[in-house]
């Protein structure tokens, strides 16, 4: 873990994970919003120094990269702005640094594609580009903020609602809920707890104890981060360690499912690797990030006791999937649909003669 002094620090397995699905939902991401907006906006808003101690890339240039390797970048004409906030001076000045000579390395620079590094704090840059859009009557273009503190601090619900207030905007956050869960209660940065949740009702987090605590905590932030930040679809992911403790959690937020389908697309093809695993909760449940092996028995379970005695369109069940299981719609159909229907406990009318096409209906049985 960097220290306040540090430059560069070694690359752990958890965030040589997390960059791995930062990578991978850009790489939907960009095409996606680029097809149908004349600009997007990626925002990092603790850029860090741009590389890690034996020159593994940090988020900026990972997202650089997502863009300018993409299969479809020649095709993508809008604009791409790009905003990484580093408050650290030797930090930033690295982080400069190696900008310039990934754009040194990709010469011609494209013309669509702006960066713009800023020494100041994410609350600082944020605030400032939300009363620069303020005083110019503009708003917001479509834009994914990747927030990644090492801790709790400058990171305010109230600041964050501020960002996404805007339609079409997404957010990934880290939220160490290790560090929140050892001061919760303690009185010594209740002020920086009451920033980040936006509440002071974490402070009922004080008569729990072990697991409840901590879920406690989870459900709390997750809940302000819906309401406060009106975000349709709130998903966590718990990063479990090798000790089969959680360590962190990603959260994401966005108002539109696509959003959440390409999440779980890049929470799904992720190989944590280092002992690191992804995970998320169905009907108290874990369900475990990995595609070897997929147990798709809470899905099946889910799907029964939710749709038990009612005919549904299958654009229906695969929302369910996405919004409401950590699954992806791939394991819907053959995983958990074929094995229903061979067990006669759906009846499937379907517009062909084979498969889950577009237009099937199901009919589950009642229990």
């Amino acid at each position: 873990m960097a220290g306040p002094k540090t430059t560069l620090w070694e690359l752990e397995p958890h965030t040589r994970a997390k960059h791995d699905l930062l990578r991978r939902y850009l790489g939907g991401w960009f095409p996606v919003l680029s097809a149908y907006n004349g600009r997007i906006v990626f925002l990092d808003g603790f850029a860090g120094p741009g590389a890690y101690e034996n020159g593994e890339p940090g988020s900026p240039l990972i997202a650089l990269d997502a863009l300018l390797t993409h299969a479809y970048f020649p095709r993508m004409s809008c604009e791409f702005l790009f905003f990484f906030c580093e408050a650290d001076p030797k930090r930033f000045e690295s982080l400069k640094e190696l900008i310039e000579v990934y754009k040194a390395e990709n010469y011609p620079w494209p013309s669509n594609v702006k960066v713009e590094a800023v020494n100041s704090p994410f609350e600082q840059t944020a605030t400032d580009l939300l009363s620069h859009l303020s005083t110019q009557k503009k708003r917001l273009a479509p834009t994914f903020a990747f927030v990644d503190p090492f801790g709790f601090s400058g990171l305010p619900m109230n600041l964050l609602a501020d960002l996404l207030s805007f339609s079409r905007c997404e957010l990934f956050v880290n939220y160490m809920v290790d560090f929140v869960n050892r001061f919760a209660g303690a009185g010594n940065v209740d002020h920086h707890l009451t920033e980040l949740f936006g509440t002071d009702e974490y402070k009922h987090a004080a008569s729990l104890r072990g697991k409840e605590r901590q879920q406690f905590l989870h459900d709390l932030y997750q809940r302000q981060l819906s309401e406060v930040c009106g975000l349709t679809y709130v998903q966590s992911f718990a990063m479990i360690n090798r000790t089969g403790h959680i360590g962190y959690y990603l959260f994401h937020g966005t108002r539109d499912v696509k959003g959440v389908e390409l999440m779980k697309d890049a929470m799904w093809k992720v190989d944590p690797g280092g002992g690191f695993t992804f995970s998320d909760r169905l009907a108290g449940q874990d369900v475990l990030f990995t595609e070897v092996d997929i147990d798709v028995t809470p899905l099946r379970a889910a799907l029964l006791r939710e749709f038990a005695g009612r005919t549904v369109n299958i654009s229906r069940l695969e929302e369910f999937t996405l919004v409401n299981t950590p699954y992806r719609k791939t394991h819907l159909r053959k995983p958990v649909l074929s094995p229903l229907e061979r067990e006669g406990l759906i009846q499937v009318g379907r517009p062909g003669r084979s498969g889950f096409p577009e237009g099937t209906r199901v009919t589950f049985s009642s229990y």
